[in-house]
């Protein structure tokens, strides 16, 4: 098992406190929006090793079998499929999707025979993977999620009287729901610059003194913080809601969301394709963005932990990742070995003891790698911790 060192990303959405307070450093005034825990070539975590110090990639290229297990290799190639992140906003993050897998594949794929720099601020595909994600709130954690039913926003519209919203009724009026969300989404994104500048404009006039229902407030908000951007109207299609913590959503591809803030623990599939429709200062592709989307009426999509022996696993159906629930309170449980885990404490402490012989204790705010070679490994303490490790 080898300790983690982890980069700490400074997005201007992020807080201020609440990942220096996780690891116990003084906040320096300036935004600590997320902490990586794996491989991502943007990012790659340390490992304290016998032998000093290696970026994680370069520790998994040199035995790649032995860090991935040979089941892993086999799976994804030589690479950490997953990533795990604590994310602290303090602000909403941009309007987004993303692409399922053979999407990515063609979209990275046609960015490269075009020549764009990977690296380029106007590249959608930074790699040939698909993103699903899964978020476990640590605090009330808000967010916008998937489309609500149109009747719903519909209905939140009433009274207002400017011609976009008139406009708006009627998308919304279809008889298919699908039908109703595609049109009325697509009218919000593609506004020509004239109903950017007036239509937009009186439209937040009306909504500020009539609008209604569970989304004036977040509309007026997004208005706020992101004046003349589309996607604060297109917030009223979407699924308002707060997340109690240990609640957790399952993000799949074509899921249109945007988090508003609070803090939380994300696992992902390892990939850096996202989508953006507004609310941000980065690339937006709106046309990319509108054919990856799925428009369809769908429950909230809420991810269930399994109870197992002394832990809770949320086991989304994806073959990146899992996540695993240690505590919080009294520990004591095996975690099967044979792939590639990352475990970080977010309160208390652990020991962990695995197969092998290997021994690590973590505290608040510490990670470890543990190799799929090192077996099966004891956990046993008081805290809270989360296991990231390949999907079931």
């Amino acid at each position: 098992m080898h300790r983690l060192i982890n980069q700490v990303r400074p997005y201007a959405w992020g807080a201020h406190e609440a990942i220096p307070r996780l690891l116990g450093t003084e906040p320096d005034g300036s935004p600590q929006a997320e902490l990586w825990m794996g491989a991502p070539p943007a990012a790659p975590s340390t490992l304290l090793t016998g032998g000093g110090e290696r970026t994680f990639d370069a520790f998994i290229a040199d035995a790649p079998k032995e860090v991935l297990g040979e089941d892993t290799v086999a799976r994804f190639g030589e690479r950490l499929p997953f990533l795990l992140k604590v994310l602290a906003a303090d602000s909403p993050l941009s309007l987004q999707a993303h692409p399922d897998e053979s999407r990515a594949r063609a979209g990275f794929a046609a960015e490269e025979a075009e020549g764009i720099p990977v690296d380029a601020a106007d590249r959608n595909y930074r790699d040939p993977f698909h993103k699903p994600e899964l978020v476990l709130a640590l605090e009330p954690f808000e967010a916008l999620c998937g489309f609500r039913d149109p009747v719903a926003a519909l209905g939140d519209l009433a009274g207002i009287r400017c011609e976009l919203a008139r406009r708006l009724r009627a998308d919304l009026a279809a008889p298919d729901p699908h039908i109703a969300l595609r049109t009325a989404m697509t009218r919000i994104l593609t506004l020509d610059s004239r109903d950017l500048d007036q239509g937009l404009a009186e439209f937040v006039e009306e909504w500020t003194h009539r609008g209604g229902g569970t989304h004036h407030s977040t509309v007026l908000d997004l208005v706020r913080r992101y004046p003349g951007d589309p996607g604060a109207v297109a917030a009223l299609l979407l699924n308002r809601i707060t997340l109690r913590p240990g609640e957790a959503l399952f993000l799949p591809a074509g899921n249109v969301h945007a988090y508003l803030r609070g803090t939380a623990v994300e696992i992902m599939a390892s990939s850096d394709n996202v989508l953006r429709a507004g609310l941000t200062a980065k690339h937006v592709d709106v046309p990319e963005l509108l054919a990856v989307v799925d428009f369809s009426v769908l429950p909230i999509p809420y991810s269930r932990p399994v109870a197992v022996e002394g832990r809770s696993e949320f086991r989304p159906g994806v073959d990146e990742f899992s996540l695993t629930v240690l505590g919080p309170g009294e520990i004591g449980t095996e975690m099967p070995g044979g792939s590639p885990s990352i475990v970080l404490a977010l309160d208390g402490g652990a020991e962990l003891r695995s197969e092998c012989g290997a021994q690590a204790k973590l505290e608040r705010g510490q990670s470890v790698f543990v190799p799929a070679s090192s077996g099966a490994v004891q956990v046993e303490g008081d805290g809270h911790l989360v296991a990231a490790t390949v999907g079931f």
